[in-house]
């Protein structure tokens, strides 16, 4: 049976068992209620505040004269809940039919009432998660001075924002961060955001839109108890607008600011523009439709540091006169064709005297604000159709499209282009139940990625054999002459670059395009004999995405403790690129060729199932709450995976809450991880699954590209010395080390936690402190190899195989793998909020994150890539003259090690302001803000190799809830 159908009658089945189940309590008379609800500060009619039967998906909302009116076929007694941000919530109990209804609500002024449900699956207060839980909702998202309210994340406690472009902002926690994240899920409304064959988290440029956000909740930790897989690190959860709740019509436009100086671009303009509008009839059918665009000039990644200077083996340490500027093996940040791919080495050279004096050298690379694409735009739609099939059943079907440019990395930076994802969802939601399938498509349109393209501009020119012969000839002419070394190499290098396409010309232009069309990363014969490039650099993948999931909470059926029951099951359908991924059962030389009919074989299949139990109880009059929760999860590559977890809160003098917790988690290699078969620069990127390994040998029988380096380093000295390369090599083949890697198992996290909350002085002040501490075993991440083509590791062949004068003898991959160490990382965070006077509110955080470190090496570096202390401060007052309110937020954070196959580096440490002003006008439900991040243009980067932030200034304009009835 294909995935997509039994996805969806598995849903169906269950849909149909629940609706006949909810039909059985049909036929009780039908109710009307009617009120108006006030402010109790102005007396004035609030708009959409909402109404809801508790314990019921009934409800409505106020209109813009403050009236409801609501059918509902509940029993007497039942009770309303009054609710509106910025409002204490209220509730009222209905005994019987009366006259119309009148409630005021007082002004939200106590801090710790939240309710969240990502903790737990199930709603409750937030003083009393059993985790560290974070949330920003509606007036906590209008007041904060970010430009979006995915920018606003980068304030919440315990986060690390990475922005690779202004349309991909991926947040992370408590460590271990990668510009792709596969260890922090992002949810929209229960369907992950995740880019199957991109493996990015797509949240800020497919999710929702501002106006339809309705909170955002951030579990930084381990959360794979409860969601599965992925949530090793934690997760944010995007909850949007009900369109029974919020009507009528929003819409806001933004114009900002940005490069105003030394970020690589000129002064540019920012728009984005969006729309919502939804409406209800009769509180049984409900709709809403959203759209957005955003236009604007990407931050770009202008650093050039020389990230391989000549001290190191993999350049040319016997000759110190070619350090710093001169540097014939530079490989810049942020330049690509000239990776070790493209090193060579310039042998038999006569200097000083001393005939055979080896140099390693590297083609001469093409800068990113050459090869990316300046101008980005994301577009957004979504609808939703809404029907309240029962009293306690709604049934929704929703739609989202979205289309985005930008630039993020994950081995290579890639250039995202016309990016398509769309998703269709099917929900069932209940007071206590929910059933939910969607499909995602994801097609990456006109993408392509810079390093292949900067390979194959080069090797248009000349092979990487032609080029290395015309530099050496170049070279001992200049010193024959007398030119010094380092001249010499400028001179040689000039000489073998000349013909080569340079930027800002038409024939730059015209080769580039050409490049990008080609689906073909693989450049072997480019360049020889003159041939035009026959490599490209388009990114042409396409995957479809099935998912189904359930959970049904128990609460009250059983009556000595509570019971939550769910499970999911996703289906990753991965159509052959070529390029990316391939079908694996073809012969792995037919692999990347296409078939006649132009597709490269069947698609591939990537699946993941689970289920899971939450039990909890409360102990002495509620203080203490138990909970207990057990996954399985099956993935039919790996041997099935246990997830438990068990946590307590307990609660003190009912305002001190004290929590603990324990879980265990797993991490299926992601998509690309797993199944990814890619050609670039010569290196082949594989996924860890043992079968793409038959017949390729880099899991027994290769050595570490660390070693190989180190071993050619010693080699080139012998051969300076007198020694013969193969004696030179045999002398030195102790220093080749084998890779010996095992198939890839998933990453396993064990994690505690301990942590305390409260609110004091009349719920003006909140404490939020937590302590974790986390173990991970098979972690995983990138080794290169180099794999002999004349023998097993050990014989003297391949020994030879490994000069780099034999680059042609060795095939090199990277593979994913995991690490044989096992690593512990720790920390804590503290945060504060304070109401201290009238409206006026301070709040803080301060995080500390650490790692222990391993004596032995590992196959490959982890990269933790997270400061150890960060922090930020805001203070502002919402109202502190009437209408006009004001928030101001310091960001800091120290310098830290970044480590990545692209760039390993120390990032700086940096701190910035941002502010914003806001003027409300009540009369035209209009909301005016104006502000500022990194307030003084002070240039930072976020990882080593990122864009340079600068200052970005803007202006909005919002008008909510017009044209309600």
């Amino acid at each position: 049976m294909k995935p997509r159908y039994f996805l969806f009658k598995s849903v169906l089945l269950l849909t149909l068992f629940i609706l006949s189940n909810e039909a059985l309590g049909q036929g009780i008379n039908l109710v009307e209620i009617s009120g108006k609800i006030l402010s109790s500060d102005t007396k004035e009619p609030l708009q959409a505040v909402s109404v809801v039967v508790k314990g019921t998906v009934a409800g409505t909302s106020t209109n813009a004269q403050g009236e409801f009116a609501l059918r509902t076929r509940a029993r007497y007694p039942f009770t309303l809940v009054i609710s509106s941000i910025g409002f204490q919530t209220q509730e009222y109990v209905v005994n019987g039919p009366g006259s119309k209804l009148s409630f005021e609500l007082q002004t939200q002024t106590l801090l710790g009432k939240d309710v969240v449900i990502t903790a737990s699956r199930v709603e409750e207060n937030i003083l009393k998660s059993p985790v560290a839980i974070e949330k920003l909702d509606i007036r906590a998202i209008r007041e904060s001075p970010a430009p979006s309210f995915y920018d606003a994340l980068e304030n919440v406690k315990g986060v690390q924002m990475t922005t690779s472009s202004i349309t991909f902002k991926i947040p992370n926690t408590r460590g271990f961060n990668i510009p792709n994240n596969f260890r922090f899920v992002q949810l929209s409304d229960g369907v992950d955001m995740q880019a199957a064959t991109l493996g990015v988290p797509l949240g800020n440029a497919i999710g929702p839109t501002e106006l339809d956000i309705a909170s955002v909740e951030i579990t930084p930790g381990a959360a794979s108890a409860l969601y599965g897989m992925n949530a090793i690190n934690g997760m944010a959860n995007l909850l949007t607008k009900s369109p029974f709740l919020y009507q009528g019509l929003s819409f806001y436009s933004k114009t900002g600011l940005n490069h105003l100086g030394g970020t690589g671009r000129e002064l540019s303009n920012l728009t984005e523009n969006a729309i919502r509008y939804a409406r209800a009839f009769n509180n049984k059918f409900a709709f809403k439709v959203n759209l957005s665009y955003l236009r604007g000039t990407d931050w770009l990644s202008n650093s050039y540091q020389d990230q391989n200077p000549n001290n190191l083996n993999t350049a040319n340490p016997l000759y110190p006169e070619l350090g710093g500027a001169v540097n014939p093996a530079y490989d810049g940040w942020n330049t690509y064709g000239d990776e070790t791919n493209n090193a060579v080495t310039v042998s038999g050279i006569t200097y000083n005297g001393k005939p055979n004096q080896s140099f390693l050298v590297r083609r001469t690379g093409y800068r990113e604000a050459d090869l990316s694409r300046p101008v980005v735009s994301n577009l957004k739609f979504d609808a939703a159709l809404h029907y309240r099939l029962t009293e306690k059943a709604e049934l929704s079907y929703s739609y989202r499209f979205g289309t985005m440019d930008g630039v993020f990395q994950r081995g290579n930076k890639i250039q995202l282009d016309n990016v398509r994802v769309q998703n269709h969802k099917i929900e069932l939601k209940g007071a206590n139940y929910v059933v939910r399938t969607y499909l995602s498509t994801e097609n990456t349109g006109n993408s392509y990625n810079i390093k292949p393209l900067a390979d194959n501009l080069d090797l248009s020119h000349l092979s990487n054999n032609a080029w290395r012969d015309k530099f050496k000839t170049s070279l001992q002419t200049q010193l024959n002459n007398g030119v010094p070394l380092a001249d010499a190499m400028v001179a040689a290098r000039q000489n073998a670059d000349l013909g080569r396409v340079e930027p800002g010309t038409a024939a730059f232009s015209q080769l580039k395009n050409t490049i990008i069309g080609i689906n073909n990363w693989d450049h072997a014969n480019a360049g020889i004999a003159g041939a035009p490039a026959t490599g490209g650099a388009w990114l042409s993948q396409r995957s479809r995405t099935y998912h189904g999931d359930a959970q049904w909470d128990l609460t009250g059926k059983i009556s000595f403790l509570n019971l939550l029951v769910g499970g999911d099951a996703t289906i990753y359908e991965v159509i052959p690129d070529g390029n990316n991924f391939v079908d694996f059962s073809r012969p792995v030389s037919e692999r990347n060729k296409p078939l006649a009919n132009g597709s490269f074989g069947d698609n591939v299949y990537y699946k993941k199932f689970g289920v899971f139990a939450q039990v909890t109880r409360t102990f002495f009059e509620e203080k203490l709450k138990l909970y207990g929760s057990l996954r399985y999860d099956y993935n039919p590559e790996f041997k099935a995976k246990l997830n438990p977890r068990v946590a307590a809160v307990y609660t003190l003098a009912e305002k001190h809450n004290f929590r603990a917790s324990f879980q265990n988690g797993f991490r299926f290699p992601a998509l690309f991880e797993a199944l990814s078969f890619v050609n670039n620069g010569n290196v082949r990127r594989v996924g860890g699954l043992s079968y793409i390994n038959e017949g390729l040998g880099y899991l027994d029988n290769s050595y570490t590209l660390t070693s190989v380096n180190a071993f050619n380093a010693a080699v080139n000295k012998d051969v300076a010395s007198g020694l013969t390369a193969n004696d030179a090599a045999l002398k030195n083949r102790s220093l080749l080390e084998a890779t010996r890697l095992r198939a890839t198992e998933p990453e396993r996290i064990k994690a505690f936690e301990i942590g305390y909350k409260t609110a004091l002085l009349n719920n003006k002040l909140v404490l939020d402190i937590d302590a974790y501490s986390n173990q991970y075993t098979g972690f995983l991440g990138q080794v290169e190899v180099a794999v002999p083509a004349s023998g097993t590791i050990g014989s003297d062949a391949a020994v030879t195989d490994m000069l780099a004068a034999n680059r042609s003898k060795q095939t090199r991959y990277r593979v994913y793998t995991n690490a044989k160490n096992t690593y512990n990382n720790f920390g804590s965070s503290l945060g504060l909020t304070y109401n201290f006077t009238g409206k006026f509110t301070v709040a803080g955080n301060v995080n500390y994150s650490d790692i222990t470190e391993n004596t032995e090496k590992d196959v490959f570096v982890t990269g933790f890539n997270t400061p150890n202390w960060a922090t930020n401060l805001s203070f502002g007052n919402r109202e502190i003259l009437p209408n006009f309110g004001f928030n101001v937020v310091w960001k800091w954070q120290e310098a830290f090690l970044w480590e990545s196959p692209l760039v390993n580096a120390r990032v700086p440490a940096y701190h910035n302001f941002d502010a914003q002003v806001s003027y409300r006008i009540p009369q035209a439900k209009a909301f005016i803000k104006v502000g500022g991040t990194n307030l003084f243009n002070k240039h930072y980067i976020q990882y080593a190799g990122g864009p340079t932030l600068g200052a970005l200034y803007y202006a909005s304009i919002t008008f909510d809830g017009l044209l309600q009835k």
